[in-house]
């Protein structure tokens, strides 16, 4: 009897070892699981960040080499700090409205000007095709544009076949004058290589002048980098003035020469009358001298053969041997390149975190964009604002308030961490059964501890029930929200675990408390009482102790003081119970096992009982402290991709806000999308454009120069006032079709039906023109009334000359280093002619166009034959707008 009863009794204690084992390992493979799980999850979100930002950096660099293709860095500079600005603090701005527009000018002295004009292409493009026309003029000013980059020269602007630019901008340069002469030599020489492979008659005609100018953009939207000055009036005479396939100087320009060419006087005065009474001069090219003569006659002669192509065609086959520099052809950089990025491992931002000194720049996750990182535009330190370190004793963030966001912060998984805790508390309760004697304590406690645990439990796992809240009773409607309250409520959070810990904690030892053996040392000479008081229990409460301190880790993203306080309390409290209350149960135990001989250290129970609840509180506490500092980490990355999101999508409306503002929304999408394989020219066939001239002609003779206003530069400031005002219609949704093209001076130009939509394409051409001719008649009108509006606060008297016309244009975008988005055709040629023809506060139109304003509704008045340059006789209206 007494032989089964002792193999029953090994049998329990084999069992108990058996469960205390398994509910070991599954506390550590949940711990493991849990950590993986979630460094899965970050590297998960550090790759999908990755692409995201690499993707980011790449549109943003794109954005920004479109900007930089057309402004000047320091203007883009200026104009994207103040788009900050009014995003930042809008209620600021807009309390200033009477105050004057934002002025992005800025003087430069010492400069030379250069004006170039293809002398007979207006000739040529009458035999070119829209896309043939677009080739050759990319072609040709993509030429040039490399030529002045070779020779230090800023190109300014192209006007149909005009082209200037400006040496000494936006730096000073000491031979400016030299630049520009070198440059329009360049250009005669390009020219009369093409002349005389084709024979086709155009030459080059250049006007160079050296003084100062005012440089910047006007307006508030198509932004254009434009030069003011009676020094850039003069350089523009000094071409019309010129020769064809001679460089045409002013003294001053050769005075800075220092006789580096060799110039020949030129009259230019019999030519253009503003150059009458100066001294103008022809610069003799140095490696053309002796056949100058010679290849210009040759221009001259007609072409014998009959059987050549047309002149389009044969200039269109002689520059498919220049080189092509496509615009914007930058923004593809093959640098540029979204390479796949390691994931950052923790311990590198561990190291950083930590590190007394700024975070490393180099680090495994940049891209390769050097020059959009390097000159990028962005006046936002975000570096700084990553440097958000810990303290390597407690794990608290340096910053109180990303202190207080995480400890705040929603903590997921938290049903689980209590289902293994729950798993431990009945680990527990099956040991205790096997080990000990069912009394009637243990059944009082369990049934006491059980229920509050399922409740806990209910709770965490009501989440579940969300699907089915709205089927649930109106008045029971709010217990699916009692999980994500727990998860998003700190608080409660902390009482939940805390109450969950302190059952399993409790319940670990509080049944040694009541079975017997206090009194066994009274009888320790008695071997068979000491067997009848079972104290082989002992070690296996010691064991469920040591149980539930390795649960409380399970909770791995609690925060790590209350799980160390959690912990403090209950090694202390088994401390005191095994050390010193309970203490001659142990030494009972050793006489029971060793027949009261002295065992060694590593066998006294007491002592090991204190060793092992050491160890264990020590490895809880560095398996606490690694799991607070990945849960610190991944939510400071997680703050710090938020952070730089935040930025990028900033950085990101400011620099598109900024493109809508130097070229047409559809062309900068439509180079946005380009790649390194796919980068055509942009040009369109548009049929039914309303194109209109809108010019200011007394502002010339406001326009001065003295100390008084700057050197014109307040003379500048209210035009500026005058080109905003008139940009700020172009927001109201009636004027939606209209297109800003560019300033040219003091004259507007604008053009509406630019912008194909899909329904557009299924009306008729008829109710497309009419649309876009009532649009743009509106906005002239606009226009007048917006300018007298302006005299009556400025005490001025301008008025405008506006010229409307309307037809086929091609649109498209010419020119390599600053690409410049234009419109050409016999309609835009008209409609400047309809201008500069036309008379003051009157808007003059064709008859064709007349005939369609009329149907409009509007009344109109036969001006008579007007003499248009290059057009002959037109018979012209004015339109009445009273």
């Amino acid at each position: 009897m007494a032989l089964s009863f002792i193999i029953l009794v090994l049998c329990y204690r084999l069992v108990a070892n058996a469960v205390l084992f398994l509910c070991v390992n599954c506390v550590g493979i949940f711990h493991l699981w849990m950590t993986e799980h979630a460094l899965r999850i970050s590297n998960q979100k550090r790759e999908e960040f990755s692409a995201m930002r690499s993707q980011k950096e790449i549109k943003k660099y794109q954005q920004e080499q479109l900007l930089l293709s057309v402004l000047p860095r320091y203007i883009a500079m200026e104009l994207k700090t103040e788009v900050i600005k009014r995003l930042s603090k809008p209620e600021a701005h807009e309390g200033n409205v009477h105050n004057f527009h934002s002025l992005y000018i800025r003087q430069h002295k010492d400069v030379s000007i250069l004006y170039a004009d293809i002398v007979g292409f207006t000739k040529l493009a009458s035999t070119c095709s829209p896309e043939e026309l677009v080739v050759v003029l990319n072609k040709l000013f993509g030429r040039f544009d490399d030529i002045a980059k070779k020779n230090e020269c800023l190109r300014i602007k192209i006007l149909g076949d005009c082209y200037y630019c400006v040496s000494g901008l936006p730096d000073p340069i000491p031979n400016h004058a030299r630049n520009c002469v070198q440059m329009g030599l360049e250009m005669c020489t390009a020219i009369n290589k093409l002349r005389e492979a084709t024979g086709v008659e155009i030459s080059m005609r250049v006007g160079v002048h050296s003084g100062n100018v005012l440089c910047g953009v006007i307006g508030l939207q198509k932004w254009q980098y434009d030069v003011w000055s009676h020094d850039v009036t003069l350089a523009n005479h000094m071409e019309s003035g010129g020769l064809p396939g001679r460089v045409h100087i002013t003294e001053e320009t050769l005075q800075h020469l220092n006789g580096v060419y060799q110039v020949e006087d030129a009259d230019g005065g019999s030519r253009d009358p503003l150059l009458k009474g100066r001294k103008t001069y022809l610069v003799i090219d140095p490696h053309n001298r002796s056949s100058l003569t010679r290849r210009f006659n040759q221009a001259n002669t007609p072409a014998s053969s009959e059987s050549r192509p047309r002149a389009s065609v044969r200039m269109s086959q002689y520059l498919q041997s220049w080189q092509t520099i496509h615009p914007f052809a930058d923004l593809s950089n093959p640098e540029a390149t979204c390479s796949k990025q390691p994931v950052i491992p923790t311990s590198a931002v561990v190291s950083q975190l930590s590190a007394e000194g700024p975070p490393a720049q180099n680090s495994p996750s940049s891209l390769v964009v050097n020059n959009g990182v390097r000159g990028s535009l962005d006046t936002l330190d975000a570096a700084g604002k990553r440097a958000k370190k810990l303290n390597w004793l407690t794990l608290f963030f340096n910053d109180l308030s990303l202190e207080k966001q995480f400890r705040l912060s929603e903590t997921t998984d938290l049903h689980q961490s209590m289902s293994c805790m729950a798993l431990v508390f009945v680990t527990l309760f099956t040991v205790q059964m096997l080990i000990s004697e069912r009394n009637f304590e243990m059944a009082v406690s369990y049934g006491a501890t059980f229920p509050v645990l399922v409740l806990l439990l209910s709770i965490v796992f009501t989440g579940y029930l969300e699907r089915w809240r709205s089927k649930m009773p109106w008045s029971v409607q709010w217990i699916p929200g009692l999980s994500r309250g727990v998860s998003t409520r700190a608080a409660l959070r902390v009482l939940v675990v805390s109450l969950c810990v302190l059952i399993t904690l409790l319940m670990a030892v509080l049944n040694f408390v009541f079975i017997p053996g206090n009194n066994c040392t009274s009888i320790s000479t008695n071997r068979t009482e000491l067997e009848a008081l079972k104290l082989y229990t002992v070690p296996y409460y010691l064991y469920c102790c040591l149980l539930a301190m390795l649960g409380v880790v399970v909770f791995v993203r609690t925060c790590m003081s209350v799980k160390a306080l959690l912990l403090t309390l209950a090694v202390v409290v088994y401390l005191v119970l095994f050390l010193y209350i309970y203490a001659p149960r142990s030494n009972c135990l050793v006489d029971l096992l060793y027949n009261g001989t002295k065992p060694g250290v590593l066998k006294e129970p007491k002592i090991m009982a204190g060793v092992w609840l050491f160890m264990f509180y020590s490895i809880c506490l560095i398996l606490t402290r690694q799991d607070e500092l990945g849960c610190r980490v991944e939510f400071l990355l997680e703050h710090c991709f938020q952070s730089e999101r935040e930025e990028m999508e900033t950085m990101e409306n400011v620099n598109k806000l900024l493109l809508q503002n130097v070229l047409p929304l559809h062309v900068a999408c439509f180079f946005m999308g380009k790649t390194i394989r796919n980068q055509d020219l942009y040009s369109t066939s548009c049929d039914c454009v309303c194109v209109m001239f809108a010019s200011v002609p007394q502002f010339k003779e406001f326009y001065s120069e003295s100390s008084a206003n700057r050197d014109g530069l307040e003379c500048l400031r209210f035009l500026n006032e005058i080109i905003s005002d008139f940009d700020e219609l172009l927001s109201k949704p009636k004027f939606s079709s209209v297109e800003k093209i560019k300033t040219i001076g003091s004259t507007y130009m604008a053009a509406a039906g630019l912008n194909k939509t899909a329904s557009g394409e299924e009306r008729k051409e008829t109710e497309m023109s009419y649309s876009h001719v009532r649009c743009m008649l509106e906005f002239a009108i606009a226009l007048m009334s917006k300018l007298e509006l302006i005299n009556t606060h400025s005490f001025n008297s301008f008025k405008l000359r506006i010229g409307i016309n309307h037809g086929p244009v091609i649109a498209g975008v010419i020119g390599a280093l600053k690409p410049q988005y234009d419109i050409w055709g016999n309609s835009v040629n008209v409609a400047s002619r309809m201008d500069s023809t036309g008379v003051l506060d009157k808007i003059q139109v064709t008859e064709e166009t007349a005939q369609v304003v009329q149907s409009l509704g509007y009344s109109v008045t036969l001006r008579g034959v007007v003499n248009v340059k290059g057009k002959g006789e037109l018979t012209t209206y004015f339109i009445n707008t009273d």
